[in-house]
């Protein structure tokens, strides 16, 4: 009998650590220490984590380029905090919010001697819990022993390197009926990480048949379009027309992936959309909070529609990297079925910059 966590459910502690604003100790070749999100950090335990020596903060490359500040690292910048740097310092790097009202942070002093493997684990960490990509790293002694003696959760780069990059198996945990606008003959299946993370869902209209190229479309959960009808996007009617497709033709299947916001959770999506106000698109929107243009894993998609005996598929999209995933995954798509649905005065400018320089299909 194994009580152990596996690495993959110490990772999901660690995850929820970090929202909490509860550090965590990372240990590797170069050395240890422990590392705490900006976003939920408060000021007593900054205080603590300075008794434990000097901090550096760690950003994006992208949060970099907007700062000005050197990426010696190459896909990240380890910054030297001012001695009298307070948690609103701290804050005001990691959050574009009111960059436009105080545009000069620094001069911000960038370290490039040195491993930065740490921080780069830190900041995974912090983008996968959904928290602005910032993270505070303090270099600590004897991490195991400091770990057990404030229960906080240890984690090792050679252990995590790999567990942060695979997609944990998905289990199918149950099945029902449910009947839909778009078709009477709807099924909703839910599937669930072994690592305890987000769950996902399968909408199954109709019978499909398993060794036909089945109708499929991968939505990726939008609280604002999907449920509120918000007309900054097309979500909601690329989902309702999703389904009323398949509906029409009897059959298809309609993945709904829990990854709002492109993959950066529904917090940071508002933070871009206020940061799209001020008068950035939704690519510049996304840098200057220190992610990537679009932070999803479709391995997701492949990996159930292959649970639910699917081989081949008419992909429903307009996002050729949806394509490329799903063929790299081992299922076929044997036809693109364009989406064009939904658009707005006020998403306009959003489906362009998705043209533009998202690489989306007109």
């Amino acid at each position: 009998m194994v009580l152990a966590l596996s690495i993959s459910e110490r990772l999901t502690r660690a995850r929820g650590d970090l929202r909490m604003g509860v550090p965590v100790v990372l240990c590797g070749p170069g050395g240890a220490a422990l590392i705490a999100a900006v976003e939920t950090l408060d000021a007593a335990r900054l205080a603590v984590l300075r008794g434990f020596g000097t901090p550096v903060l760690a950003i994006t490359a992208r949060r970099a380029e907007t700062l000005k500040a050197r990426a010696y690292d190459g896909d990240l910048a380890r910054i030297v905090p001012p001695l009298d740097a307070d948690l609103g310092w701290l804050r005001s790097v990691a959050d574009p919010a009111d960059d436009l009202r105080t545009p000069m942070k620094g001069p911000l002093q960038s370290i490039r001697d040195g491993t930065a493997d740490l921080a780069r684990a830190a900041l995974a960490l912090a983008k996968s819990a959904h928290l602005l990509p910032a993270a505070v790293l303090v270099p600590v002694e004897q991490a195991l022993s400091l770990a057990g003696a404030h229960g906080l959760t240890l984690l090792s780069l050679d252990e995590i390197a790999p567990a942060l990059n695979a997609m944990p198996p998905m289990d199918r945990v149950v099945s029902a009926r449910v009947p839909l606008m778009a078709a009477s003959a709807g099924r909703v299946h839910v599937f669930r990480p072994d690592d305890g993370g987000e769950e996902h869902y399968a909408i199954e209209i109709g019978r499909p048949d398993r060794s036909q190229p089945v109708l499929a479309r991968v939505h990726s959960a939008c609280f604002t379009g999907d449920v509120l009808g918000s007309l900054k996007c097309d979500c909601g009617p690329q989902l309702h027309a999703a389904l009323a497709q398949m509906g029409e033709e009897g059959a298809g299947v309609l993945l709904y992936l829990n990854q709002e916001g492109r993959g950066i959770g529904l917090a940071n999506k508002l933070r871009a959309y206020s940061l799209q106000d001020q008068g950035f698109d939704t690519v510049e929107a996304n840098h200057r909070l220190g992610f990537e243009d679009d932070e999803r894993d479709f391995r997701i998609g492949a990996e159930i529609l292959r649970k639910m005996g699917f081989s081949a598929v008419r992909l429903m999209t307009n996002n050729p990297r949806k394509l490329a995933m799903m063929e790299s995954c081992g299922v076929h798509v044997t036809e693109r079925v364009p989406l064009r649905v939904g658009q707005t005065a006020e998403n306009r400018a959003y489906l362009a910059t998705k043209v533009a320089k998202s690489g989306h299909l007109p």
